[in-house]
This record gives structure tokens, C-alpha cells and sequence, in this order.
């Protein structure tokens, strides 16, 4: 893919898993790991990655259950699919290709599994970015009609299988149309063509749709376990936090994501709203890139 020309695409073999990704840029460069969201895959980067190959060794991955990662059927707790067990992968991808400790920035089901890698691998996140959330339990706990009715993907995927897998299969590159284009600021328009064609090849197969529907499964219940437990030992992420959210989102609607994010963080934590949708990465590629050259300098 010419996007990503220079970079070094391979699958690896970690403890429990197999995870695909594209390593490049600056040889030598402070790393930095970029993880991407629903449904989408770590092409959702290309337009960033291009301005921060200069500056950064960049570790691009598919999240397990994601592009050409592996999609293993769910366990019945959805335990390999949490974000803990998602980011002990990374932690481990990381400490193979990089001895120092990184730079995270994650989008979406990305910065989740980002919030815990910070939070289960303090010494080794420098600092962090998380792209248009607001903490997972304070989403659901705060769950009304209109988060409800904007979200409502959060608890359609999370219905025992195959019921959610079964619906979306009947028409999964219409789904996934809808999804990509319902939070941007304008439809497709943000998604070039060979992206798209990238997530359709990824998202709409059978294993790809069972695997989202167990992050969002995870989400709903063993992730809450390992939250609460968290806050209940005091758990907080200890580095510098950059947090950015798109004004015409759920987010900027629905919650206060700097008070939020403060009250998980026990150091600086700073950010904005942009003038996007949800994709902030592929809406506002030259202000995301910037930001992340600033903060990550």
C-alpha cells in the first residue's frame, strides 16, 4: 500500500494471539503506537502517519479481532477479548520491536485498550492521547435515552451470539457504510476509496463481525470488572494526558470529557473539541498530526 511505503507490514506471534502490523518511520525515533477503532483497521492512520513518519518510530497494529489480526471466537466471559488482555499483547508487541518505553495514542475501541495499557503498564507509556471518548464506565453508568439512542451499537453488539453476528452478516457492507458515515461531518466523505475498500475486505466476514460483537461484549462486562476494580485500589493513569474530541459528537454532546478524564488521571491533562465528527483522524488529519507532533515532542 503506497500510503504506507517504507514500513515494514508483518503478522506476530505473541503469547495468546496474532497480531498484524506496519512498522516505520524515523529509525530511532521516540516509538509511538497508534491504535485504531470500530470498525475500522490501522489504515485509518494513513493520512497521520504520513506527517509523523519524520519524527516517530511508528507501530501501527490491527487490534485482535480487527483486519489481519487474529479473530478468535470468543471465550465465554469475553475475556480475550478485553482491553486488559488486549493491551498485555501490545505491551508485549512493544517490548519486541522497541526496549523503551512509547508514546499511545488510540481512537475509539483503540483508546480504550490505551487507557488500560496505561493503566496495567504505567512505566511504559510516556505519555498518552485518547481520540473522542470519555471513560467506558462512566459512559454506561451515565446511560440514558439520548446516550442510548445515539449509541445504540453499544448494547445491539453486546446481545448473546449469533443474534447481533446474524443481523449484521444479512447486509455487513451496508452496516458498516452506515457506521463510517453516521459520525463523521459528512457522510463517506472523509474515507477515501482504497480506505474504505480496506474495511470492507476486513470487517464484512463472518469472523470479523462474531470478533467486534465480543469487544463490545467485553465492554459490557468484564471491562466493567477490571474498571471498578481500578478505581477501587485507586488506579490512575500516572503520565501526561492529551484528550481531543470532535464538537459535532456524542462526546462533546453528551458528556464532559476533560472533567472526566481529570478525575482517572493523576497527572496534567489537557485537550479540546475539534471541529469534526468522530473520525478526528481521518476528518482533521493535519491538526490531529500536529497535535500529536506537539504533545509528543
Amino acid at each position: 500500500m503506497s500510503w504506507f511505503e517504507g514500513f515494514e507490514a508483518r503478522r506476530y506471534r505473541l503469547r495468546d494471539t496474532e497480531i498484524f502490523a506496519r512498522c516505520g518511520g524515523r529509525a530511532g525515533g521516540p516509538p509511538l503506537l497508534l491504535l485504531h477503532g470500530f470498525p475500522q483497521t490501522h489504515v485509518m492512520w494513513h493520512r497521520v502517519a504520513q506527517r509523523l513518519a519524520d519524527h516517530f518510530f511508528l507501530v501501527l497494529p490491527d487490534l485482535p479481532g480487527y483486519g489481519d489480526s487474529a479473530l478468535p471466537p470468543g471465550a465465554p466471559d469475553h475475556a480475550n477479548y478485553s482491553k486488559r488482555a488486549v493491551a498485555g499483547e501490545l505491551a508485549t508487541l512493544m517490548a519486541h520491536l522497541d526496549e523503551r518505553p512509547y508514546f499511545v495514542c488510540g481512537h475509539d475501541r483503540g483508546a480504550r485498550v490505551a487507557h488500560r495499557l496505561a493503566l496495567d503498564h504505567p512505566s511504559r507509556v510516556r505519555r498518552l492521547c485518547l481520540l473522542d471518548i470519555a471513560p467506558t464506565l462512566d459512559m454506561y453508568n451515565a446511560t440514558d435515552m439520548a446516550f442510548a439512542r445515539a449509541y445504540y451499537h453499544w448494547f445491539h453488539l453486546i446481545q448473546p451470539a449469533p443474534l447481533p453476528e446474524t443481523m449484521i452478516a444479512a447486509d455487513a457492507r451496508g452496516y458498516l457504510h452506515v457506521k463510517l458515515g453516521g459520525w463523521g461531518s459528512g457522510g463517506l466523505a472523509h474515507v477515501e476509496p482504497a480506505a474504505l475498500a480496506e474495511y470492507e475486505r476486513c470487517f464484512c466476514r463472518p469472523a470479523a463481525i462474531h470478533a467486534a460483537c465480543e469487544d463490545y461484549r467485553a465492554s459490557a462486562g468484564i471491562d466493567l470488572e477490571h474498571d471498578r476494580a481500578s478505581r477501587a485500589a485507586g488506579e490512575r493513569i500516572a503520565c501526561d494526558l492529551l484528550v481531543l474530541w470532535g464538537e459535532r459528537g456524542v462526546v462533546q454532546r453528551l458528556f464532559d470529557p476533560l472533567t472526566l478524564w481529570r478525575a482517572q488521571c493523576s497527572a496534567q491533562v489537557s485537550g479540546e473539541a475539534l471541529p469534526c465528527g468522530h473520525f478526528i483522524p481521518e476528518e482533521l488529519p493535519q491538526k490531529t498530526a500536529a497535535a500529536l507532533r506537539a504533545f509528543f515532542a
